[in-house]
């Protein structure tokens, strides 16, 4: 394997369920010698799916990594490549990758094009600055269209796409494609598509490889001078100048080269790692790793991709493992050797790698020494979570985390014996760590505890893992909707008074807010921090309140916000401001004044116009022209407002939002009224104010079921 920075190529495979991305990654296993034989995820062969409810359900629900090679040119490359879920209830695995990756292979439907998952994959790799090519898959399906497909990634995603290929024959008749910058053909023969055979361009297809080659031509140009004074002067641009220009926009995310192929009939999958060689950036093109130094977070850090230099690395998944947790890093800077002793700088905490190893999905190879630019699984990290840095003791930088979603459904679960109840929570907190877009509380009031997720699917799929892997019997009740509270107005000068006299000394705190709606985008207008949906600014003048009282102020609030001010569910989108307050000379605290905080948020949203917020969700659902009325009707009947019905003959696909709540069951209940031939896709969209009705109505069920205000 190179230890050249350059020859490694880190990339990840994402898309929209069912576009076949794991089928991709079956076939880079074969070509690269990975694998000696395919895996298929229809037969649950899949060596990327490896869990057992990946098999049986034929889907993918957690990222899996492994390393392979590639000759290009006579020189080996090492590619670390990451297959993700194209599931929404598992978009933190899709996350968690795209943080750590430098590059991403969109994989779409040759005949559905961009679907609903595809963009938000799109934006969660616009958010972590990944370039991509697009592969547009299964152009061997009956009505796949490549004009068509190649049309959505313009229209649909607004990406700048530059067709660099062109399917020879399509459906049944597929067998090839052509490269349109060196104008030749490829023709993928053999049981495994093995033998690649390059060719003149059909006679039939001249005129529109000719047509599709202007058009790439044209759009490269746009993206060099060099190229675009050639291009006005009539002089074309050679192969070397097309790929050198189209490499440094791919890398600078001003394009995005499309491919074509077929991986099911093992077409086209060689040409694409050589694209992903070609034009996917090593570590080394990519901008020094930014940071903070953890003892003054005012401070900005950067490491260079370099080995040589201090290091520092990101961890960004963990799998609990019966021989030692799995802890996934990918370094950025300086080498690691076994046995090494690291810094965990968000909390502190020394770590100890005692094993690293370099992954084949579930398989592994011991390693020595692992060096910048790389992605493998240490083992012996106790206490640090996906997010988490970890760097050389003497020279510590703190990473910038990453984002993860908030769980918008949730549900109860009881364990059925002693037995299990003393492992529950053992099982809950190695779930937790694995997984960051889970959630676990219990409730003192009613002796529940409750699981929190990202859908139906992700909470049946960990129920499925306690009772399966863990061993552990539990009762689970039915699913609940995860709401928000929130306020309509604003109000001012609202008093915390927090005043206690016992025998000796007293407490003694007292502030004075404001407090009033807010949105994520005010807060990046304004540079004020909104990580958990709730905004403080301190306008106190003239020490009314001493500087070391006004974070026990900030954290009152906070802590108040997030356990529930007037329902009992977490309190967003706000923005309390600090005027005024008061002080004792002696029996003033942090503690006062925290408790003087939270008092003040109370009465100020009793002010406030207090309000549920419900999750809504995007549904698209995909509808044979014959059932649409019975389709459109029932989303009405869900409280779903239509956003869009496009016609994609004979199927309409309708876009709507529709509240979580009215949700559960619904693909159940769309092949009743489909006869089994319509399909749907859902995500998180927004929080949304719940009608004065429906608020009434989960009121009452919440007081009736416990006896109270939660």
């Amino acid at each position: 394997m190179p230890a050249d920075l350059s020859h490694i190529r880190n990339f990840g495979i994402c898309a929209h369920i069912d576009a076949g991305k794991t089928t991709v990654s079956e076939r880079i296993l074969y070509y690269t010698g990975k694998n000696y034989k395919m895996g298929e995820v229809h037969e649950g062969t899949a060596t990327m799916d490896f869990l057992v409810e990946e098999q049986e359900r034929g889907i993918t629900i957690q990222s899996a990594a492994t390393t392979c090679p590639w000759e290009r040119n006579s020189r080996e490359y090492k590619l670390n490549l990451i297959d993700t879920p194209g599931h929404v209830d598992f978009t933190i695995e899709v996350e968690r990758s795209l943080r750590v990756l430098d590059g991403a292979v969109a994989v779409f439907d040759g005949k559905e094009g961009v679907e609903a998952q595809s963009e938000t994959v799109w934006r969660q790799a616009d958010r972590y600055k990944v370039p991509r090519l697009c592969f547009i898959n299964k152009m061997d399906k009956i009505g796949a269209s490549f004009d068509f497909s190649y049309g959505t990634i313009k229209t649909r995603l607004g990406a700048n796409g530059i067709p660099i290929q062109y399917p020879i024959g399509l459906g049944h008749d597929h067998k090839g494609v052509v490269d349109l910058i060196t104008q030749r053909a490829f023709i993928f023969e053999g049981d495994r598509g093995e033998t690649v055979t390059e060719t003149d361009v059909p006679e039939d297809m001249r005129d529109t490889i000719a047509e599709w080659r202007h058009i790439m031509i044209e759009k490269i140009a746009e993206l060099d001078d060099h190229l675009m004074e050639k291009y006005l002067e009539g002089t074309e641009p050679s192969i070397d100048e097309l790929r050198k220009a189209l490499r440094s926009a791919t890398i600078a995310r001003r394009c995005n080269p499309v491919l074509c192929g077929a991986a099911l009939r093992n077409i086209g999958i060689q040409l694409l790692l050589d694209a992903v060689v070609d034009f996917l950036p090593a570590p080394t093109e990519k901008p020094e790793v930014q940071g903070t130094n953890p003892r003054d977070k005012e401070e900005a850090l950067s490491r260079p991709h370099d080995p040589d230099a201090p290091f520092s690395a990101l961890v960004f998944k963990v799998v609990s493992d019966k021989h030692g947790d799995l802890t996934y890093i990918r370094v950025y800077s300086g080498r690691l050797a076994k046995g090494t002793r690291l810094l965990n700088p968000g909390n502190g905490k020394k770590e100890n790698c005692s094993r690293i190893y370099e992954m084949h999905a579930q398989h592994r190879n011991d390693l020595e020494e692992v060096g910048a630019g790389n992605i493998v699984a240490v083992v012996g990290i106790k206490d640090s979570m996906t997010g988490d840095t970890l760097c050389d003791p003497d020279q510590p930088i703190l990473l910038e985390r990453m984002h993860f979603p908030e769980p918008v459904i949730s549900m109860s679960i009881e364990p059925k014996t002693q037995d299990d109840k003393r492992k529950l929570s053992d099982a809950l907190a190695v779930i937790r760590r694995e997984d960051p877009s889970f959630r676990s509380n219990f409730n003192e009031e009613t002796g529940e505890t409750i699981i929190s997720g990202m859908g139906e699917l992700h909470l049946e799929i960990i129920r499925n893992k306690l009772v399966r892997d863990m061993k552990i019997n539990v009762n689970v009740g039915k699913p609940k909707v995860s709401y928000r509270e929130a306020i309509t107005k604003k109000v001012t000068d609202v008093r915390g008074l927090f005043k206690k006299q016992t025998g000796g000394r007293g407490q003694f705190g007292d502030c004075v807010i404001s407090l009033e709606p807010f949105t994520e985008e005010q807060a990046k207008a304004d540079e004020i921090d909104f990580s958990d949906s709730i905004a403080f600014e301190n306008k106190v003048v003239g020490g009314v309140i001493p500087k070391e009282f006004i974070p026990s102020i900030e954290h009152g609030i906070r802590d108040t916000a997030t356990s529930g001010v007037k329902f009992g569910y977490p309190l967003i989108n706000i923005k309390a401001t600090l005027t005024y307050g008061s002080y004792h000379d002696v029996d003033s605290s942090q503690v006062a004044f925290e408790q003087a905080g939270r008092l003040a948020l109370l009465e100020a949203v009793e002010k406030a116009g207090p309000v549920l917020l419900e999750p809504i969700m995007k549904v698209v659902v995909t509808v044979p022209n014959d059932y649409l009325g019975n389709v459109t009707g029932d989303i009405n009947s869900r409280r779903g407002m239509i956003i869009d019905t496009e016609d994609r003959d004979p199927v309409k696909l309708v876009t709507c939002e529709v509240p979580l709540s009215e949700m559960f069951g619904y693909t159940t209940s769309l092949r009743g009224m489909s006869q089994g031939r319509a399909s749907s896709t859902m995500e998180f969209l927004e929080y949304r104010q719940m009608p004065a009705s429906m608020m009434k109505e989960i009121l009452e069920e919440q007081q009736g079921g416990k006896g109270g205000k939660k």
